[in-house]
């Protein structure tokens, strides 16, 4: 067993666990307010039932977020401790302002946010819900900027072998960084999108047609349909940025040898890099030159030209693709669902059945767009700066390997505990109908006591 392998593995199976949650949390953050302000516009109760269900999906994923990151944190500093040796001296304060100014922010005010629309005002409530949602994006705003360093590194010297940053905005505002910002927001509204279009068409299948159930599926579907157009326009935008400083990592997307003009996009093959070639390839002439060059002649750069310092190209190639392909997916579902409501009213059995497993497809193609990002700046753990493999700690290969299957136990168990709280608490909702507290005891002061408590 090598220990860098099962480092890698080790780390791959705790980041694809704990990406799983923020991807969520981000976006239903600003979700929960916008049923708030919709409540207390109308005073429909039912935008008050769907934010007292869908706070409780955030509690969930806010928790095991929480607890699926720190175990990054201390692998850190036991499989790679080269990491924080030799770039440490940025990445620390990075990972730091996300504690201080997103963290703290989200943890003071989610208590209120959870167990305040009782004992708080409708003012204080709101706010509180208004700071977390804030603070989730905070935090993204932070990890994505450290990530993005580490793919296009900038405003930093090296000294003895360590980094020293000498431009903080120059760091923080990487090449990359406002492409891959927005990307994984959008990537966070469209996955909450569909998780709140799925359950609340499992719903449906189970007979529930209140008010509540109807708002939350509008929501999740019309905001689904609105933003993946955006999306594939800021997956292209991004993908220009990429081209343009890793040129290596789109030569592997698309499978692409030689460095030549009218370069096919290859729909399916299976690259080959001991022969350096793609067997059993389907490709669309001069495709990957008019989608990155916007011209049929444009000139895209090759593996071969890369030879040695190149990330793998099988499972790239093949990330990428379950990515966009998953993403075509939800266009059509999301469009098709939004016509239906739109002229209809409602939606057909057969496509409420395709929407309740495509609860889950954002996560699906967040983790094939993580995957595409992380293994595309290999043999690199930070461009440029560290190879991945100089970063390794001493820890022996049986330790990992028994930790790593320890890990892969819990996770499994984990995550099959937290789609099955969200399947109950769907059903429960269908069967019994949404609980709210009564209406207007949010207003009263605090120390007031609580109508029926």
């Amino acid at each position: 067993m090598d220990p860098f392998i099962l480092s890698r593995i080790q780390f791959a199976a705790n980041i694809s666990f704990h990406i799983l949650f923020p991807t969520i949390t981000i976006a239903l953050g600003w979700v929960l307010l916008y049923f708030k302000l919709r409540y207390i516009r109308s005073s429909d109760d039912a935008w008050m039932k769907a934010y007292h269900f869908w706070v409780k999906v955030f509690a969930l994923s806010f928790a095991f977020g929480v607890v699926s990151g720190v175990t990054m944190s201390f692998q850190f500093g036991t499989n790679w401790p080269g990491y924080m040796e030799t770039v440490g001296n940025i990445a620390g304060p990075l990972l730091a302002y996300e504690i201080l100014t997103a963290f703290f922010l989200e943890a003071a005010f989610l208590g209120i946010m959870l167990f305040g629309f009782r004992r708080v005002s409708n003012r204080v409530h709101t706010l509180a819900t208004f700071l977390v949602a804030f603070g989730t994006t905070v935090s993204a705003f932070w990890i994505i900027a450290l990530n993005s360093w580490m793919q296009t590194p900038a405003g930093f010297e090296m000294r003895g072998g360590k980094a020293y940053a000498t431009d903080w905005v120059a760091i923080i505002f990487n090449p990359s960084m406002p492409y891959r910002l927005v990307h994984m927001l959008l990537a966070s509204a469209l996955t909450a999108s569909f998780l709140i279009a799925g359950v609340s068409a499992l719903r449906w299948l189970l007979g529930d047609r209140t008010d509540a159930m109807w708002k939350t599926l509008r929501t999740g579907v019309y905001l689904a349909a609105i933003l993946i157009p955006i999306q594939i326009f800021a997956g292209d935008q991004h993908g220009l940025n990429t081209l343009e400083h890793q040129p290596q990592k789109i030569a592997a997307m698309e499978a692409n040898w030689e460095t030549q003009s009218n370069v096919p996009l290859v729909l399916f093959a299976v690259p080959d890099e001991a022969r350096r070639e793609n067997r059993f390839e389907i490709a669309v002439p001069d495709g990957a030159s008019l989608i990155l060059r916007h011209s049929a002649t444009g000139v895209l750069p090759g593996l071969n030209q890369f030879e040695g310092n190149h990330p793998p190209v099988l499972p790239l190639f093949f990330a990428f693709r379950i990515m966009v392909g998953t993403g075509v997916l939800m266009l059509l579902v999301s469009w098709m669902a939004a016509w239906m409501l739109w002229r209809r009213g409602t939606i057909a059995r057969p496509l409420a059945m395709l929407m309740v497993p495509m609860a889950l497809s954002g996560w699906v193609a967040t983790l094939a767009g993580w995957y595409t990002t992380e293994i595309g700046r290999q043999p690199w753990l930070v461009s440029g700066v560290l190879k991945t493999v100089d970063a390794l700690g001493p820890v022996p290969a049986g330790v990992i390997a028994s930790s790593l299957v320890a890990y892969l136990v819990v996770y499994a168990v984990l995550l099959l505990a937290y789609i099955g709280v969200i399947i109950r608490l769907a059903v429960k909702a269908a069967k019994e109908g949404d609980k709210q507290p009564e209406p207007g005891v949010e207003d009263q002061p605090l120390g007031q006591p609580v109508r029926g408590a």
